[in-house]
């Protein structure tokens, strides 16, 4: 096994479309086809048993469907990154899917090199949304999130004003470090309020915060 390769489960419940898939990435010297499966459940089970670098994954499968697979994927906090691949989707699936955990959306009907490139964009810890790199995933996010749900009145959930600040930065993709640096803070101080954070609104991950914050118009659009 070259470990250099990029290495990839195939999930589509479609054999000739994962045999159209598998020929599109070995034709490649990066890519490595490690697995394929023809649902949800194969495919949660040929991640834990190859820890592929990519999971390129079918929206609408038998027994488990795809987002039902991101969801158990997300609660093993495997560290494959995850692709769909659907027909057709709707903003509010991309943005469920974003929340648990998928890093890119591409349509069955791109261009074979435009799926390349979405792959590698993804492996490079980037976000792919349909035909383009996210390099700003909060700033997609409020855009979706405001075509979709009208402005209205909202609590605060009792965060402090610094834990506000801390929750505009994390809408914003910065790490412990730069938020500490930004606010001249420790980053055990940082953690601290996170962790307030995380308790006063009910989110567990960074992500489903920064959804949370769009969602509820805690931070400025």
């Amino acid at each position: 096994m070259d470990s250099k390769k990029i290495r990839v489960v195939i999930a589509d419940d479609h054999t000739i479309f994962r045999d159209g898939l598998r020929r599109l990435l070995d034709s490649e010297d990066e890519f490595e086809v490690v697995g394929e499966a023809a649902d949800g459940t194969e495919a949660i089970a040929m991640v834990d048993q190859h820890t592929p670098s990519i999971l390129l994954l079918d929206l609408v499968m038998p027994k488990m469907p795809g987002l039902d697979a991101l969801r158990e994927l997300a609660k093993r906090k495997f560290t494959t990154r995850c692709i769909l691949l659907t027909a057709a989707i709707e903003k509010r699936q991309i943005v469920e899917a974003l929340q648990y955990g998928a890093r890119g959306v591409v349509m069955k009907d791109a261009a074979t090199q435009l799926l390349l490139k979405a792959i590698r964009t993804v492996v490079a810890g980037l976000h792919w949304i349909d035909h383009e790199p996210i390099t700003d995933l909060g700033h997609y996010l409020r855009q979706q999130n405001a075509t979709q749900v009208p402005p209205r009145a909202h609590s605060d959930f009792g965060l402090t004003r610094r834990e506000t600040q801390v929750l505009g930065t994390i809408v914003a993709g910065l790490s412990n470090k730069e938020i500490a640096s930004k606010f001249s803070l420790s980053e055990d101080t940082v953690k601290h309020h996170l962790t307030n954070i995380f308790d006063k609104v009910g989110v567990s991950s960074r992500l489903e915060l920064a959804l949370f914050a769009i969602k509820n118009y805690l931070v400025e659009s």
